[in-house]
């Protein structure tokens, strides 16, 4: 279901753009590229459904909002779409019985807050745009998206790559030792799901090497000050592992806001 009135304009850089989808082919080209990138680039396991239509969804797309990255040098509309990014909030997750992270995660120590909350996830960007004009808009269009709808938190489930915790033991462990969550605010994996992330000493760890191995994702929702939920989760369908990320978005609106009106003046 497209929301008109969930968008707030499009934010230009040059010949990129972002903003909310808004028409069934524009959520369809985004499946469409996280189709390319999750099973075609990162390994994920495509049941005969998915293979059939090359596309990545599922029954959270159709109460989603679907950010999306536009490069208007393609064309307009679908044709023009090079990342997205698929935002859901509270009275969204409540139609179809809950927030997509809930699989994974106890959320409730986020979702029993008061006021607006704001899930992220199924994140992608075309391998010729991954640089940083198009990282900054993204989130330039989160930052404008939680504004508009004065969100207090945002969380999601981010993902390491490969389905071995014991080869992911350094980053894990760092990310336990450095960014876990204060109790109030702290996710913690499902019981049938947990896995352990403190998995070596600390003391072996190289924090710095730690940090560069993150994905960018992760390491750009540490910047803005981010946390990490209790115990990572094996997705063996995407053949990754997922940790749960939570930010309080006050740093974002000011950090994003700030750096896309001085790109602006430039």
């Amino acid at each position: 279901m497209i929301d008109p009135e969930a968008g707030f304009g499009e934010l230009r850089a040059g010949n990129l753009g972002v903003r909310i989808a808004i028409s069934a082919d524009e959520v369809d080209a985004a499946q469409a590229l996280r189709y390319r990138i999750f099973y075609g680039e990162m390994g994920a396991h495509a049941d005969a459904a998915t293979a059939a239509t090359a596309r990545d969804r599922d029954a959270f797309d159709a109460v989603a909002d679907h950010l999306l990255v536009l490069d208007h040098n393609l064309g307009e509309g679908a044709k023009a779409v090079v990342g997205t990014y698929r935002l859901i909030r509270r009275e969204a997750a409540a139609r179809v019985g809950g927030f997509y992270s809930a699989s994974e995660y106890d959320v409730t120590p986020l979702t029993s807050r008061p006021g607006p909350v704001l899930e992220l996830g199924r994140s992608c960007v075309d391998a010729d745009y991954r640089g940083r004009p198009s990282m900054q808009l993204l989130w330039a269009g989160i930052a404008a998206y939680i504004a508009k709808h004065n969100v207090e938190v945002m969380f999601g489930c981010a993902s390491l790559p490969g389905t071995d915790p014991d080869a992911l033991a350094a980053p894990l462990s760092y990310l336990h030792a450095e960014h876990l969550a204060p109790p109030e605010l702290r996710p913690r994996a499902i019981p049938e799901r947990f896995v352990r992330m403190d998995r070596m000493d600390l003391a072996l760890i190289d924090r710095r090497a730690a940090l560069a191995d993150l994905p960018p994702l992760v390491k750009g929702y540490l910047r803005l000050g981010g946390f990490v939920g209790d115990g990572a989760v094996i997705d063996t369908q995407f053949n990754t592992t997922d940790v749960c990320v939570v930010v309080m978005t006050e740093r974002v609106t000011d950090k994003y806001f700030r750096h896309f009106e001085r790109n602006k003046a430039a």
